[in-house]
């Protein structure tokens, strides 16, 4: 699509509201199952459940505002901006689900929903949003990479 973006493309702009089902479901996962527990003792981090439920509504929120301005709005900007913060709160989160399991060989608090929900999804919506083109190539990859960036932003402020 042009940078101008001018219509709505049915399947990425209904798909994009499985992320943040995907994403409350997971958090109830990692809550749980003692996600804030396990930062402290498997990654030596302090985090309390108060402040995962509030730093996880928060970031909700902004899913939601998100999702709900690139599918009712759509635009290229929209849809980057959705991307970037998706791609670091599910694609990302399943890539440091899978990297914190294997080196301390115990299980990290959210797996099983990043397994079956979040890497799923995000292959769902990125083929969804180039193979219907409201977004480049390169726009996706910069919002992929953004979303890294995020995602390393979180652990290092958080855990």
């Amino acid at each position: 699509m042009s940078a101008a973006v001018a219509q709505r493309s049915p399947g990425f702009h209904r798909l994009v509201w499985l992320m943040p089902a995907a994403f409350a479901i997971h958090i109830v996962e990692e809550y749980t199952t003692g996600f804030p527990g396990w930062v402290s003792q498997t990654l030596g981090g302090s985090m309390t459940g108060s402040a995962f439920l509030a730093n996880n509504a928060l970031f909700m929120a902004i899913l939601l505002s998100l999702t709900a301005w690139a599918s009712l709005r759509p635009s290229v900007p929209a849809t980057f901006a959705l991307l970037c913060w998706a791609s670091g709160n599910l694609f990302w989160n399943f890539v440091f689900h899978v990297v914190t399991t294997v080196p301390y060989a115990r299980y990290s608090p959210g797996l099983v929903t990043a397994a079956i929900l979040y890497l799923p999804v995000s292959v769902l919506v990125a083929r969804s949003a180039l193979g219907e083109a409201v977004i480049s190539r390169g726009g996706f990859a910069g919002a992929v990479s953004i979303g890294a960036m995020l995602m390393l932003l979180v652990m290092w402020i958080g855990l």
